[in-house]
């Protein structure tokens, strides 16, 4: 069909479009801009119809026509019919304009009113088509979209690939797609023309999957679940879809160890091959979607004596994927296991299940296949699975402990001991544990409607109160219920107690109370013998007093680390290795920090420890970018952020960490992107803690991107945050350098001195030569604001080594850049190349390119922070960056020559003219100029 330039394509699928598919759209549209030709390829239900349709719509606009046609597999032995699609409704339009000879061969194949075949009216219909398009081309530029080429019946697909590779300049262009499985669109690419380029869409990530049903609004499935979909699935979007729509429609959720429901819609897609088994190959197929791990020789334990040749027989159907030299058995895709099993009897599975359970030589997947195959309660088999779920908690395994729990507690009977509730509450830990934090929330308030026994509901209240991360206000009701239910016990009262002291930290932002209640904690478990709550207590107190600044931290961590040790507090974010990692970080002991945090690192990916994972990849990151290894740290804080997305675990800390790695070695609009997003989060969660932490960052960017107002802005609210929160540690954050040095940018310096003399009391109390540097670099910079030059190029030298013996490389090269800026316009060296050499060494990009762009300016141009301000006595009023602003417009500078100049926004020239107006009780930059002249009129 034909549209005009009021081409409009419905936009109903254009939302699941953005979702994990952003970069191949833009270079999609990239190359339809550019006049090429796109081709879209991949398995189906992949999404190329819906990218296909959105690209269309988007590019369509820009051209005359829009030739479009869609087969089909049922059509495709009807000869010329995607060619009575493209130009049927075009032939009135363009027939008179071909010659006769081709004219009568399109109509004849067009419309069936003569008999015309390729072998009689090859060529004469091979040239029509190629003259058809070039005379539409002349009226304007063409788009063909074609759908489903893998469908299109063979003429016109030989016609359209003769057009194709013809066209040359002539304004015509193809957008089109073609189910392909792995690289296999060769064929299709060469009947393209020269310059198409070959877009494969490939499967989503899980966290593409998790927005994807997310955003068709299957929002309340755990995550547990959409992990599932999303290995059943295989990342297919349509699969995904289909397999969340059906777990919306079934009120009954699948049992722990049972694979998804698969709807009607896909078991026909992927199964339409299976009738045509054999019976005995069917069964072995069943048993190998059964298994955890097939191969041919469980298979062969498990009673399947052919299996060699019923394999073979399914991988010849396309059914397995074959291995030659592997001896796993592996279907072609996890939906044809996860279909098999579903059309199953439950008879024939529990079978399958039972023939795995002794043939499996693995004792967790031994435990998993009898539970699958006994219906009812049986203590055995609890015992068996209870013991299974403790080997995979010590493999590192908690989402696999998780699900065996559960499926132990369905075999317990009621009055088992332990009860089912026990071993329930157990899956609940190991579930958060695994990071399954709704899984466990959702257990533990089962647990909650039954439970009498003060200890159980204290466990299930924990995980409630855990679940809920840094939205600790959001559980408020939990506490006093918590309270009650531990009456008098001190080990019952010690673990509440812990609770409320992070609750008093996060919700109230009381360090003081905190570290109160994490004190009396500690001493509730000591009195109870209960040390795993102690060592957090402790642990927790230690890490308060050390944001504190408070004089009993390095005791306190002392205390925490004595014997003996729980290794699971020891490897805990929140235990004794984290709060020693952070005082060594604030110690500006780096080389030990990064050592001790890898080690951690290390320890919790062992033990499958999720949560703990996200933040010591976060604090190494933090790590690598104290030090200056600004790529490496951007990489990490990546990772750490996508695991968080995965997750759902520490997304506001992990954006806050990546935001100040992108600004240092990345993206500077995506760090305040990031930032932001950590802001909100805080914000939602009531968080007061890690608001400050993430506004800071956001001023650290703003800074980076030469927004000082905005900077200054953000940084005095984490000023003001931080006094009332009892912070006094400057090494928490860092960000007092920055406002200092920002405010020197806006004209402050007189507020830049007091914060530089307020932080540098605290950090020579706590001994932060780290801190002090920095202090010292932003002073300089206040000196030479004021006039002091010679005091600023002193101070900086010193700064720079000070710095560099430290190990704080991206700090050093901060440093030897304000000297590099400073020393310009001034007799002696003014070279950048040592600033460039320590960015480049640091791979700090963003800093990079703003000493390329200060090298550039400075080689005709006096330096900002030296330029000399007119002896007027009319200026004597006015603050260090008013006179420097209003000495330029005095030389005839613009607002934005003014900015480039002096290394801030335009924005911030403006405002600091209104005040010099305001000030002069002027009211133009031409009444500054008539000052200027009246003074060398004198």
């Amino acid at each position: 069909m034909t549209v005009r330039r009021d081409f409009k394509e419905p936009a109903r699928c254009r939302p699941d479009l953005v979702i994990g598919r952003e970069e191949l759209v833009t270079s999609a549209r990239d190359q339809l801009t550019r006049g090429g030709s796109v081709l879209l390829h991949g398995p189906a239900g992949i999404g190329k119809s819906t990218v296909l349709r959105a690209l269309a719509a988007d590019y369509g606009e820009a051209a005359r026509t829009v030739l479009r046609c869609s087969a089909t597999e049922s059509e495709s032995h009807l000869p010329f019919l995607a060619l009575a699609d493209l130009f049927g409704l075009v032939l009135d339009e363009i027939s008179d304009k071909l010659p006769a000879a081709q004219r009568t061969a399109l109509e004849s194949a067009l419309t069936g009113r003569g008999e015309s075949t390729l072998q009689r009216d090859g060529l004469a219909l091979r040239l029509a088509v190629l003259s058809a398009l070039r005379v539409l081309a002349a009226a304007g530029p063409v788009l063909l979209v074609a759908d489903d080429l893998q469908w299109l019946d063979s003429a016109s697909a030989e016609l359209l690939g003769f057009a194709a590779r013809r066209l040359g300049d002539t304004p015509v262009q193809l957008l089109c797609a073609v189910r392909t499985e792995g690289q296999e669109y060769d064929r299709h690419l060469r009947a393209s023309p020269p310059d198409t380029l070959a877009v494969r869409l490939n499967p989503l990530s899980r966290n593409q999957v998790s927005a994807l049903l997310d955003h068709r609004g299957y929002t309340d499935l755990p995550r547990s679940t959409v992990r599932e979909i999303h290995r059943t699935s295989g990342g297919n979007p349509l699969f995904a879809l289909e397999l969340g729509r059906a777990l919306g429609e079934n009120p009954t959720p699948p049992r722990p160890g049972e694979p998804l429901p698969v709807p009607t819609s896909l078991r026909a897609l992927v199964l339409s091959r299976l009738d045509m088994l054999s019976d005995e190959a069917r069964r072995t197929l069943l048993v190998a979607s059964a298994g955890a791990r097939p191969t041919l020789a469980l298979l062969h334990a498990a009673g399947r004596e052919n299996a060699e040749a019923e394999t073979a027989q399914a991988a010849a159907l396309g059914l397995l994927a074959t291995e030659p030299e592997g001896p796993a058995v592996r279907f072609a895709h996890p939906l044809i296991s996860a279909a098999l099993y579903a059309e199953a009897p439950a008879l024939e599975r529990r079978v399958a299940h039972a023939a795995l359970s002794t043939a499996a030589s693995d004792p967790i997947e031994r435990a998993r296949n009898l539970a699958m195959a006994t219906t009812g309660t049986d203590p055995e088999v609890a015992a068996r699975l209870a013991e299974a779920a403790a080997l995979a908690r010590d493999r590192g395994a908690p989402s696999v402990a998780a699900s065996l729990g559960l499926l132990a507690a369905r075999h317990t009977p009621p009055d088992g001991t332990p009860g089912p509730d026990e071993h329930r509450l157990c899956a609940a830990e190991d579930a958060i544990t695994a990071g399954e934090v709704d899984l466990a929330r959702d257990i533990a308030r089962e647990v909650l409607t039954r439970a009498t026994v003060p200890a159980d509901r204290i466990r299930a209240w924990e995980v409630v109160i855990e679940a809920a991360g840094q939205a600790l206000g959001d559980v408020d009701a939990v506490f006093p219920q918590a309270l009650a239910d531990a009456g008098d016990d001190p080990r019952l009262l010690a673990l509440v107690h812990y609770h409320l002291a992070w609750r008093k930290l996060i919700v109230e932002g009381d360090f003081s109370e905190a570290r109160q209640e994490a004190a009396h904690a500690a001493e509730l478990a000591a009195r109870g013998d209960d040390r795993r709550t102690e060592l957090m207590a402790l642990s927790f107190q230690s890490s308060t007093e050390t944001l504190m600044g408070h004089p009993n931290a390095p005791a306190t961590i002392k205390q925490a680390m004595r014997e003996p040790q729980d290794p699971y507090v020891a490897c805990h974010h929140n235990g004794v290795g984290a709060a020693r990692f952070r005082w060594l970080m604030m110690s500006d002991q780096l080389p030990e920090a990064r050592s001790t945090i890898t080690a951690l690192l290390r320890e919790v990916r062992r033990r499958g420890m999720v949560e703990s994972e996200v933040h010591f990849q976060r604090f190494l990151a933090e790590t690598e970018l104290r030090s200056g290894h600004c790529g490496r740290a951007l990489d990490l804080a990546r990772e750490s952020l996508r695991l968080a997305r995965d997750s759902g675990i520490g997304l506001g800390a992990s954006a806050m960490l990546a935001s100040l790695a992108e600004a240092s070695g990345g993206d500077v609009g995506q760090a305040l992107a990031l930032a932001r997003e950590a802001a909100g989060r805080a914000e939602e969660d009531g968080d007061q803690m890690y608001l400050s932490r993430a506004l800071a960052a956001l001023g650290h960017a703003q800074f980076v991107a030469g927004d000082a107002a905005g900077a200054v802005g953000s940084l005095r609210r984490v000023r003001e945050l931080e006094q009332g929160l009892g912070i006094t540690d400057p090494a928490r954050g860092r960000w007092q350098g920055d406002l200092a040095e920002a405010l020197v940018r806006v004209g402050e310096p007189g507020e830049a001195q007091d914060v530089i003399a307020v932080t540098r009391e605290h950090a020579l109390r706590l001994d932060r030569e780290s801190v002090l540097a920095v202090l010292d670099r932003a002073e300089a910079l206040v000196r030479a604001a004021l006039g002091d030059h010679e005091g600023a190029l002193s101070r900086l030298t010193s700064v720079q080594d000070r710095l560099a013996k430290l190990g704080y490389g991206l700090e050093e090269a901060r440093a030897a850049f304000a000297l590099a800026r400073l020393r310009t316009g001034r007799p002696g060296p003014t070279s950048y190349d040592e600033a460039a050499r320590l960015f480049r060494r640091c791979r700090a990009l963003p800093w990079l390119r703003q000493v390329d762009e200060a090298a550039a300016q400075g080689a005709s141009q006096p330096s900002a922070l030296t330029a000399q301000t007119p002896p007027s006595d009319a200026l004597a009023g006015l603050a260090a960056m008013e006179r420097q602003v209003a000495a330029l417009v005095m030389e005839g500078a613009t607002n934005r020559e003014i900015a480039a100049r002096l290394f801030i926004s335009v924005k911030t020239v403006e405002a600091t003219l209104t005040r010099v107006y305001r000030k002069l009780g002027i009211r133009s930059r031409v009444d500054i100029v008539r000052l200027a002249a009246g003074r060398h009129a004198k």
